[in-house]
């Protein structure tokens, strides 16, 4: 009795061909699963998980996962740093580089490059280890500010002369 009501509430929806071809096959298999009075059974398979190339050449291509994480994250280490060594030393960005803060980029660089790469070579996505609010899309966002804001910093500095602050 319930089965047919449901049957008959939710029938209208798929009969109406608002639904693709698809997910309408799957939706009436299930209501007549019901309708039997069998109740419908999870499926014994885990879904099966997309493989992820681990390939040198797929990690770091343009759409790859690597590039563009890695430069949000090395963003987001400089803008912070630029900012409060500015703040402690009155110097502008292109000063800070000047005075011995090359060799700190360059070692900055090499150190989270090769720590995003580990797990991405490993097999590792950043989807799996996302989780609250620390997803990989916020870790996007928030590269793609900091870059933005890094450029907007330098920038600032070069039309007013030196340091912003």
């Amino acid at each position: 009795m319930a089965t047919s009501a449901l049957m008959a509430a939710h029938l209208p929806l798929v009969s109406s061909g608002r639904l693709p071809l698809q997910q309408r096959a799957a939706y009436v298999s299930r209501i007549n699963c019901n309708a039997q009075g069998q109740s419908p059974q999870p499926s014994q398979t885990p879904s099966p998980t997309p493989k992820v190339s681990t390939k040198f050449s797929d990690v770091l291509a343009f759409s790859g996962p690597a590039p563009e994480r890695i430069n949000g994250r090395l963003a987001m280490i400089g803008f912070v740093a630029a900012l409060a060594a500015e703040l402690a030393r009155g110097d502008d960005v292109v000063a800070q580089l000047a005075n011995g803060g090359l060799p700190w980029f360059v070692v900055s660089t090499v150190v989270l490059s090769i720590a995003s790469l580990v797990p991405l070579f490993k097999g590792v996505t950043v989807q799996s280890k996302s989780d609250g609010i620390m997803t990989s899309d916020a870790e996007m966002w928030n590269g793609r500010f900091a870059m933005l804001g890094l450029v907007a910093l330098v920038f600032t500095e070069y039309l007013k002369g030196g340091a912003l602050v």
